[in-house]
């Protein structure tokens, strides 16, 4: 983008792009290594414009780590498309499971980010807190696809139930999550969503097949270290 273009952008499209900028910085050099100066040449933007807008580097960082975590919530909360002529519940938890184990959301350079910044949570109240409120917003959403399924199943539905569930259902997306993006080459990737479906299935206490398959992977598997029907590896 040249500056001439960038100059024309609406205030929070130059705010984005900073806080875009800052979260490429922190994923190639770390956060002792973010500046203004690389900051603002992946921008392709004057110093001033951090001062202006954030106030300070330190400020322009903790605007970028919100951004990304809204970002990683909006991205999967869109899949589900819950307006009011939106697919049946099952499917909308489908659709967010997949939402959040397919790319974009499934990255090394995001699942780098997040533990990047998990770090500075017991140390600064202003990660802490926005941690917190992406953890919440997270669940909320989540318990309001688990009712829905259990609803249409007429299984038990009360709030301290579906807590409990959308607690457990956001464990399994994390760890498959986390795995996923470091992208380690034990299994193929393309499997993490069906896994992600058949496990909610089972905690919910839904028949096998409630929630659908995820379908065909958009991206090439990876290798894998046994064949997909070969028997699990006994100890001796």
């Amino acid at each position: 983008m040249s500056r001439k273009t960038f100059q024309r952008l609406a205030l929070d499209e130059r705010r984005q792009s900073l806080m875009e900028a800052t979260l490429t910085c922190v994923a190639r050099h770390g956060l002792d290594g973010t500046t203004v100066r690389r900051i603002t040449e992946e921008a392709g933007v004057t110093p001033g414009l951090v001062r202006h807008y954030f106030g300070s580097k330190e400020e322009l960082i903790k605007n970028a780590y919100a951004y990304l975590i809204g970002q990683l919530t909006a991205r999967a909360s869109e899949s589900a498309d819950t307006g009011e002529d939106g697919p049946p519940a099952a499917q909308q938890l489908r659709q967010f499971l997949l939402g959040n184990l397919t790319s974009p959301n499934l990255s090394e350079d995001k699942v780098s980010l997040w533990a990047t910044f998990i770090g500075q949570i017991r140390h600064d109240p202003f990660f802490a807190e926005i941690h917190r409120e992406g953890y919440r917003e997270f669940l909320e959403f989540l318990e309001r696809l688990v009712e829905g399924v259990l609803i249409d199943h007429g299984l038990p539905h009360r709030g301290p139930q579906c807590r409990r569930h959308a607690i457990a259902i956001n464990g399994l997306i994390d760890g498959l999550w986390m795995e996923g993006s470091l992208n380690s080459g034990l299994y193929n990737r393309a499997i993490l969503p069906d896994l992600a479906i058949e496990a909610t299935e089972r905690l919910l206490g839904l028949p096998t097949g409630a929630l659908g398959t995820a379908g065909p992977a958009p991206h090439a598997p990876a290798p894998q270290l046994q064949e997909e029907n070969a028997p699990c590896a006994m100890p001796e």
